[in-house]
């Protein structure tokens, strides 16, 4: 590989274990979270004092961000960082396409490549290095990305060369898992109405043509149990769905399943702060 130093921003319910995969894999990592680094940096990592320090040290620095507007205000640091080693941005969050390319061109404009690298599976994934990774950027770039990629993920796409691609990818990803999230939620309230247990209805649907992701993983593991924890805030399945509408419009496709979405995942979220995504079944249920 051409880089071989590493840093990481990030180290919130999936970037932190995702930086622990990485030095499992006998990477060197150095870490940086704005809210405090000692306390969420894994163990094996060096802690970096800041963003600068950070970008004189690595030459790879990967990014777990919440959203966009943060991806953009610290590429902004990177970019205008005095003394820096960092040759490659590599970007884990989801932000959208527009997002991303604003990204990749403010970081290209200081000589930075970017790659464009969203993730999904969830904090499960997450900790057990499975995550699928979409990856958009140059071929170079992505082929020196091959060892730290592998630790975090057990399946790697290339969709393409640009920017935004995998974002789009992710988008519509977290669309269909949002919506089946939802639309199985309804549908076993449906069932439950009609004296079923819950079990018996998923055992049914995940051995027939109805099975999804939320019945296979969500419901038996998350909602069955009562735990309601994924590890994935509604808080981020909103943005994400509302992200996904927003781009539909962009892209001028259409809309009329997205639009219901984001208005139901908006309605769970703003009755329901601070919950797990697996929450939007209380919601529908009415059990909140």
């Amino acid at each position: 590989m051409a880089a071989n130093t590493y840093g990481f921003i990030g180290l919130g319910n999936m970037g932190s274990p995702m930086c622990a995969n990485l030095i499992g894999a006998g990477l060197s990592v150095q870490v940086f979270d704005a809210a405090d680094t000692a306390v969420l940096a894994p163990e094996g990592s060096a802690i970096a004092a800041s963003v600068g320090a950070l970008v004189s040290e690595a030459d790879t620095i990967f990014l777990s961000l919440p959203d966009g507007k943060v991806v953009h205000a610290v590429c902004a640091e990177i970019a205008a960082a005095s003394s820096r080693q960092v040759t490659t941005v590599v970007d884990f969050s989801t932000t959208g396409p527009e997002a991303a390319a604003r990204a990749s061109e403010m970081l290209a404009e200081a000589g930075i490549t970017f790659v464009d690298a969203p993730v999904s599976g969830g904090k499960a994934g997450a900790v057990a290095g499975s995550l699928t990774v979409i990856v958009s950027g140059p071929d170079k770039a992505v082929e020196d990305l091959a060892v730290p990629f592998g630790a975090v993920g057990g399946n790697i796409f290339l969709v393409g060369p640009n920017p935004g691609q995998a974002q789009a990818v992710k988008l519509l990803n977290n669309f269909l898992s949002a919506t089946a999230m939802a639309a199985t939620s309804e549908a076993v309230v449906f069932g439950q109405k009609h004296g079923v247990d819950m079990s018996t209805i998923l055992d049914v649907v995940n051995v027939s043509t109805g099975r999804n992701t939320a019945t296979m993983d969500k419901f038996p593991n998350r909602v069955v149990p009562g735990t309601f924890d994924a590890g994935f805030a509604m808080a981020l399945m909103t943005k994400d769905v509302a992200l996904y509408l927003e781009q539909v419009g962009v892209a001028g496709t259409p809309d009329a399943v997205g639009s219901i979405m984001s208005a139901l995942w908006n309605a769970a979220h703003d009755d329901m702060p601070g919950s797990d995504f697996t929450e939007i079944y209380r919601y529908i249920a009415g059990e909140k």
